[in-house]
């Protein structure tokens, strides 16, 4: 659902702001730029794991140049095969320039199961488990 597109580890975060934060400066960006960009990247965060589907003809338009929830979905499926697509955030040619973009899933996406089969238990799920998830061997 859409909080997906709103949690991040902690970690993530500092290493995000301050890799941005660098490039900011390194390029001298204008305040605006930034401001635009953030906006951009979260709104497409959102949109991106909401709950919403489309008619297909409308996906498939949509799909030409924007990644839209039922094609980043299959990047969060179970099957191995299809959780390594699909990475786009906002347009979806870099997925097609990139060979990382799938069409469908073998699922309904509305019903697919997420999230990796070794992290789905209840142990897992705890807060602490999630927040050493990164450091654990895999």
């Amino acid at each position: 659902d859409t909080t997906t597109g709103l949690r991040f580890h902690p970690l993530e975060i500092v290493f995000s702001m301050l890799l941005k934060m660098g490039a900011v400066a390194l390029l001298g960006a204008p305040v605006l730029a930034v401001v635009l960009f953030e906006v951009l990247l979260n709104a497409s965060s959102l949109f991106n794991h909401g709950n919403v589907s489309f008619a297909k003809g409308t996906e498939r338009r949509l799909r030409a140049l924007v990644v839209t929830p039922d094609m980043h979905r299959i990047h969060h499926s179970i099957d191995d095969s299809e959780h390594h697509r699909n990475f786009g955030f906002l347009l979806s040619c870099w997925d097609r320039l990139f060979s990382s973009y799938s069409g469908e899933s073998r699922r309904d996406p509305q019903h697919m199961p997420v999230g990796l089969a070794k992290f789905r238990s209840q142990r897992e799920q705890s807060l602490i488990a999630l927040l050493m998830q990164p450091f654990r061997a895999q």
